[in-house]
C-alpha cells in the first residue's frame, strides 16, 4: 500500500484533567518503519472552574446528565480553540482527538453498581472539525471495548512504533492521573508487548494537595518531601485489590480516589505532610509492584518515564529506589515527557486514516485487533 506523509495534530487530555497537550508531528512509514518528527507543541490549562466541573462529573455521586452534556461541548470548544491556533500557524492534515475520560468501567463490579462494561470520553470533535476543516479521528476506545477489550491502555501500539530500540528491553511508563506502562521486548515482537495500568499516578497526590493545602498539585513533590512515610498505612494501601489483578487491566479515578484511601487511614494519625509522603510512596510502590510481578521476569534493561509525574523529583526518587534497573525521564534522552500519550494517539490516527488496525489485542484483552477511532470529514 502507499503511505501518505501526514502532518498529524494530536490533542491529549489525561486523567489528571488539568488541561490539553497538543503535539504536531510528521508521520511517514517507509520500508515498514515509522519515521516521525515533532514540528510543534502547545498546551492550554483548563480554567479552575472547568477543571472543578470535570472532577465533579467524574464522581458518580456528584455528576449529572446535564453537567456531562454541557462539558462535552465545553471541552470540545477548548480543543477547537487550541487546535485552531496551531492550524493557523502550521500545515495540519489530520487531527487526532483522544477525549477527556470522565468514567471508565472495564470490568463488572456489582458492589460498585458497575453492570455494563463501558467508557466515556468528553470533548465533541465536531467543534474541532468546524474550526480546523481537516479530518478528525476521535473516540478511539469504543471499538476495542466492543471487541471484548477494556478500551485501555491503547497507547502501546504507538509506543512500539515510536520508541522500540532494537536489542533493548525497554518500558515506557506514563505517570499521568493514572499510571500505565508499556513493555517493549528487545526484538520488537508485537505479540510480546505488554501494557497495563499499574494504578494511581498523580490523581491521589493532586486530590490530597487540594484537600489538605488548597493547591492544585504537589509542585516538585515539595509537600511530600516535608513528611514522613507511615509504613503501616502504606502496607494497608498496598493490599488494594486492583494491584492483585493480572493484566490485561485498566483503571481510573472511579477506583482510586482520595476519599476511599482515607477511609483505610482510620485510626492512623498522620500530619497532612505525612499523608502526602505516604501517598507518594504508595504511588511509587504500586508502580514497582507491577514491574516486579509482570515485567522483570521477562527481562528489562531500562524504564523511560513520561507524563506529569516525571517532573516530580520526590516521586521519581522513590521510583528509582523501588526498581532494579535504570529509570530515565524522556528529557534525559532528549525527548519531551508530555508528548508521549499525544504522539501515541497520533500514530493510531495515522494508521486508522490508512485503514489499518491500530491496537494490540493481547494488551487490552480484545478478541482481535480493531481500527480504533471514528473519522469526521469536513464540509467541502
Amino acid at each position: 500500500m502507499e503511505w501518505l506523509p501526514l502532518h498529524v495534530l494530536s490533542l491529549m487530555s489525561g486523567t489528571a484533567a488539568d488541561g490539553v497537550d497538543a503535539v504536531l508531528a510528521d508521520f511517514l512509514v517507509e520500508a515498514g518503519q515509522l519515521k516521525w518528527s515533532v514540528v510543534a507543541r502547545s498546551r492550554v490549562d483548563y480554567s479552575p472552574t472547568l477543571r472543578a466541573r470535570l472532577l465533579r462529573a467524574m464522581r458518580s455521586t456528584s455528576g449529572s446528565v446535564a453537567l456531562i452534556t454541557e462539558l462535552h461541548a465545553e471541552v470540545g470548544q477548548v480543543y477547537a480553540a487550541l487546535a485552531g491556533n496551531v492550524c493557523d500557524k502550521f500545515r495540519v492534515d489530520l487531527v487526532s482527538l483522544s477525549g477527556q475520560t470522565v468514567f471508565h468501567i472495564p470490568r463488572l463490579d456489582q458492589e460498585r453498581g458497575f453492570t455494563v462494561k463501558s467508557t466515556l470520553q468528553l470533548g465533541e470533535a465536531a467543534w474541532v472539525l468546524e474550526r480546523c476543516r481537516v479530518p478528525v479521528i476521535c473516540d478511539f476506545r469504543q471499538s476495542d471495548l466492543a471487541a471484548g477489550g477494556e478500551g485501555a491502555p491503547l497507547v502501546a501500539f504507538g509506543d512500539l512504533q515510536l520508541y522500540h530500540r532494537p536489542g533493548v528491553a525497554r518500558a515506557i511508563h506514563n505517570i499521568g492521573g493514572i499510571s500505565n506502562l508499556t513493555y517493549l521486548p528487545a526484538d520488537g515482537d508485537s505479540s510480546q508487548v505488554l501494557a497495563f495500568d499499574t494504578g494511581p499516578g498523580n490523581c491521589l497526590l493532586d486530590e490530597a494537595a487540594q484537600r489538605f493545602f488548597g493547591l492544585a498539585f504537589d509542585c516538585d513533590g515539595a509537600l511530600a518531601a516535608c513528611g514522613k512515610v507511615n509504613s503501616a498505612l502504606l502496607a494497608t494501601w498496598l493490599h488494594h485489590p486492583y494491584l492483585r489483578l493480572p493484566p490485561p487491566k485498566s483503571t481510573g479515578r472511579e477506583i482510586f480516589c482520595l476519599e476511599q484511601m482515607l477511609q483505610c487511614a482510620a485510626p492512623v494519625e498522620c500530619t497532612n505532610y505525612d499523608f502526602m509522603a505516604t501517598l507518594t510512596a504508595f504511588t511509587a510502590a504500586s508502580i514497582a509492584a507491577g514491574y516486579r510481578d509482570y515485567v522483570l521476569p521477562r527481562g528489562l534493561d531500562e524504564v523511560l518515564v513520561a507524563g506529569g509525574g516525571a517532573y516530580n523529583p520526590t516521586l521519581m526518587q522513590a521510583l528509582r529506589q523501588c526498581l532494579p534497573v535504570p529509570v530515565y525521564t524522556f528529557e534525559d534522552i532528549g525527548l519531551v515527557a508530555r508528548d508521549r500519550e499525544a504522539l501515541a494517539f497520533g500514530v493510531m490516527a495515522y494508521y486508522a486514516y490508512h485503514g489499518l488496525d491500530n491496537t494490540l489485542p493481547q494488551v487490552t484483552g480484545a478478541a482481535h485487533p480493531v481500527i480504533a477511532g471514528k473519522m469526521l470529514l469536513p464540509y467541502r
